[in-house]
């Protein structure tokens, strides 16, 4: 089997996150008030689950995920359940534009490993619901932990051991996932935006970390994290500049990184923002040079419930078509529609709107 035939590729696809339902918010309060049980508080994640399986299925989407639904966060969930790490309550949250997220942080106090995951009865609940779609999930990129995650170097003196051991831990849970029936894994990622942008790259460089180097190490954490996987594991990634509350940390066009990603990193797919003008223009994909890479547009936003104009999206896919071709595009929201548990400022109806409305655009352009 080729990896072209293994790698289907979805015309028409979403990042992951849904809005979490009414039922699932207030059973979360109830559980955190301890007048839910954990078991109780799972049944409800359950259903609520199956519900939203079959809305995707529905409006016509080929891959579907569980919204996320289980997590408060989009990335530190995973994170804090690898070997090596804990999850505690921080000072402060991480800053948007005018708004700022709770107070959760992960620090790295030991050696970095994947076990028992429980998110791996999460994927095999999913693709029980999924049947005969595609069961998609998503975790955050490895690069993740090393930019958002505090490192004792008691556990790392060398920093060198904690990105081979980084690697090493993935290449086991990507491994997991697939046994688990995974064949659609999406990593995400909020550092190759910060890349992009001068103001956060003035600001790491404050932290004392020079950007060049997160550059070179994060590619080579990632490759080696996917070197092993099987051919028929669709991989793709979702560049993010922040997702809090219809709210932004991140701008700059792709130019500064877009070499390194779309020549160096080995992934099979790209999601990329392009919903507003903080993204530049189309340009730097004339450094996709693979014909086995597809870059999903994220024309659609997910941050209010206003539908994109049709013929307009189209425009932009034909722009987007004279850098990479069209066999290689597809459509998507520039991001997920809750990154956090509180989600974005729109209602659910207008957020199956906006996912039906990728659908039909999807089945206009590329039928």
């Amino acid at each position: 089997m080729t990896v072209t035939q293994a790698k289907k590729v979805y015309r028409a696809d979403h990042v992951g996150s849904l809005l979490r339902s009414e039922k699932i918010m207030e059973s979360r309060r109830l559980h955190e008030a301890g007048e839910l049980s954990a078991d109780g508080l799972r049944q409800v994640e359950d259903e609520e689950i199956a519900r939203i399986v079959q809305k995707q299925k529905d409006i016509g989407l080929h891959a579907v995920t569980d919204g996320e639904f289980r997590r408060a966060w989009w990335h530190f969930d995973f994170l804090e359940n690898l070997i090596g790490v804990e999850g505690y309550w921080a000072g402060g949250g991480i800053q948007f534009k005018e708004q700022q997220t709770k107070s959760r942080g992960i620090k790295v106090n030991g050696k970095l490993d994947f076990g028992d995951h429980p998110f791996l009865a999460d994927f095999k609940y999913l693709k029980e619901q999924a049947g005969s779609h595609t069961a998609k999930f998503t975790i955050p990129s490895p690069s993740m932990l090393h930019f958002r995650g505090e490192i004792d170097r008691q556990a790392y003196p060398d920093e060198k051991d904690f990105f081979s051991d980084l690697a090493a831990a993935y290449k086991k849970a990507i491994r997991a996932f697939y046994d688990a029936g995974c064949r659609y894994l999406q990593l995400d990622d909020t550092a190759w935006a910060y890349l992009c942008s001068d103001e956060q790259k003035e600001q790491l460089r404050e932290k004392g970390m020079d950007p060049g180097y997160l550059v070179r190490k994060y590619l080579e954490t990632i490759n080696e994290a996917v070197s092993d996987r099987p051919d028929d594991l669709r991989i793709t990634m979702h560049i993010c500049r922040g997702n809090f509350r219809s709210t932004w940390i991140s701008s700059g066009g792709y130019e500064p990184v877009a070499a390194h990603i779309f020549g160096s990193l080995d992934i099979d797919g790209f999601f990329l923002e392009y919903d507003t003008d903080r993204a530049g223009g189309f340009e730097p994909l004339r450094h996709v040079d693979r014909d086995d890479l597809t870059i999903i547009l994220g024309l659609i936003t997910s941050k209010h419930g206003e539908l994109e104009d049709k013929e307009e999206v189209k425009k932009r896919i034909d722009e987007a078509a004279g850098y990479v071709p069209l066999e290689q595009l597809a459509l998507s929201p520039q991001c997920g529609f809750a990154s956090t548990e509180e989600g974005n400022l729109l209602t659910e109806d207008e957020q199956w709107q906006k996912l039906e409305h990728i659908v039909k655009i999807a089945e206009e352009v590329w039928s």
